[in-house]
């Protein structure tokens, strides 16, 4: 099989199967006496175990998976595809804390907060973190503390506290400043509860579609998996 003809399989250029070949994507091709690459159906299954992996893992990390699988180290290939489904759950464990905290946010009652506004380190403090950082939240747009009249100092009241909290659990989920900005400040509005219904529906489709994706992936890999191991007893 030519370089070509693998590159139209697969809707990609010749190129960029020499891209591969290089990269260590694929495994050694044999070359004819004209020193033409050869490919072979292992060839194949190996662009489609990548194009497959890359969707879920990304580039980086699906060329490591390739890797080690065509040196046939499947136990650090098998660390990478573990380590990618742990996250993927941290993410959901994630998301689930956030809803969980809004729906309670929504169903709470208006009951005045006792006692003073927090200053920044208190509220630091509270929630984990350096007080740098929320100071680059309130340049963001994403807090909005009230200021001491006589000393200018920054006081974080209820509101302001629970929008710490939900940036807090947003930035855990990997979400970017500028979107943890535009969702807080969309809670802000009356159209608040339908912005965050919107937000965590697309979180969760987000979700679902890099699972289906990890799978697929991992159907690729155990089918290229199935060919080096069937190739090595005969």
């Amino acid at each position: 099989m030519r370089p070509v003809d693998l590159a139209r399989e697969h809707g990609l250029s010749a190129q960029a199967i020499r891209n591969y070949d290089a990269a260590g994507i694929l495994p050694p091709a044999e070359r004819s006496e004209s020193g033409y690459r050869r490919y072979t159906s292992f060839h194949a299954q190996a662009l489609r175990t990548f194009l497959a992996l890359r969707s879920g893992h990304g580039h980086r990390q699906a060329t490591e998976i390739m890797h080690a699988t065509n040196r046939g180290d499947t136990e650090s290939a098998y660390r990478l595809i573990d380590a990618a489904h742990v996250a993927l759950l941290a993410e959901r464990d994630t998301r689930l804390e956030v809803a969980t905290a809004l729906d309670a946010l929504a169903t709470a009652t208006s009951t005045p907060v006792r006692g003073r506004p927090l200053t920044v380190g208190e509220l630091a403090r509270r929630l984990g973190m350096h007080p740098a950082t929320l100071r680059t939240w309130e340049t963001q747009g994403i807090l909005r503390p009230d200021r001491d009249r006589a000393t200018g100092y920054r006081e974080y009241g209820p509101d302001c506290v629970r929008d710490a909290q939900i940036a807090r659990q947003l930035r855990r989920g990997g979400c970017p400043l500028a979107q943890v900005a535009r969702f807080v400040d969309s809670l802000r509005t009356a159209g608040g509860a339908g912005a965050s219904t919107a937000f965590l529906d697309s979180w969760q489709d987000r979700l679902t579609e890099r699972s289906r994706a990890l799978l697929a992936g991992a159907a690729q890999l155990d089918t290229y998996l199935t060919m080096l191991e069937r190739a090595r007893q005969t």
